[in-house]
């Protein structure tokens, strides 16, 4: 019988200092994704901590309450696209929002802001806010553990429609996904940084997509179909990145 294939070292983030031949204490979170994964006192593992590279390191403890790590190497390895995507996503429900952020993450979003609409299905505000902000943190930092991401997205709190465009400003390009837009793509100029702004499941009100081109937002199509609000921007990413970025 043929030997399995070695399993890839598990990725661990942990935002604390990472030096060379130290032992470390993991953080609450990475204890818990140790425990998930049945790793033991030995097993490699590698680090990031969000300030770039990552680190090769070995297991030293393991038990229910905590983990130690000792930091064996350094890599310098960088996996971020050369154009910066800020994603305002109009927050939508479910599940949908989750699978936007974890799948914009993977495609390479630099940051991403939620955003409150007139027809956002999901209203939030205080304590509820600030928990489901720490939640979509945390899947944007899973995200990045399975990617390959040494660099965290920034996820911002959640912003009303209007303030978020009476204070957007920058010299970035900005785009407003638009089934009835006349301009594609394909038609816009390289830019360096990019904010995208998408609907949420309704649309929005034609006082919102006013407001928004006064504030510089270009409206553009991707194709004769109608995305829905979690597809829209993963594909306008996708499309944004082998036009302008990774490709």
């Amino acid at each position: 019988m043929k030997n399995s294939a070695p399993r890839a070292a598990p990725r661990l983030f942990a935002p604390i200092d990472l030096t060379l031949g130290t032992e470390i204490r993991l953080p609450d979170r990475a204890v818990h994704h140790l425990a998930v994964l049945r790793l033991h006192r030995g097993d490699p593992v590698t680090l990031f901590n969000g300030r770039g590279g990552e680190f090769s390191a070995e297991l030293t403890r393991v038990s229910g309450r905590d983990a130690l790590a000792r930091v064996l190497s350094e890599h310098s390895a960088e996996r971020e696209s050369p154009l910066s995507i800020a994603l305002a996503q109009c927050v939508s429900s479910g599940d949908r929002m989750d699978t936007t952020l974890q799948k914009s993450t993977e495609l390479g979003v630099s940051k991403i802001i939620p955003i409150v609409s007139a027809r956002a299905v999901v209203k939030l505000s205080g304590e509820r806010a600030e928990k489901r902000v720490a939640h979509w943190r945390n899947v944007v930092i899973a995200a990045c553990e399975q990617c390959g991401r040494n660099r965290i997205p920034e996820v911002a709190g959640i912003a009303d429609i209007e303030v978020f465009l009476d204070e957007t400003g920058g010299d970035e390009l900005k785009l407003l996904l638009a089934p009835d837009a006349d301009r594609r793509l394909k038609q816009i100029p390289r830019p360096e940084k990019v904010t995208l702004l998408v609907g949420p499941e309704g649309g929005l009100t034609t006082q919102e997509r006013t407001q928004a081109e006064r504030a510089g937002f270009v409206p553009v199509q991707f194709g004769p179909r109608v995305l829905r609000t979690e597809t829209a921007p993963l594909a306008a990413i996708a499309a944004m990145q082998s036009q302008w970025g990774d490709c």
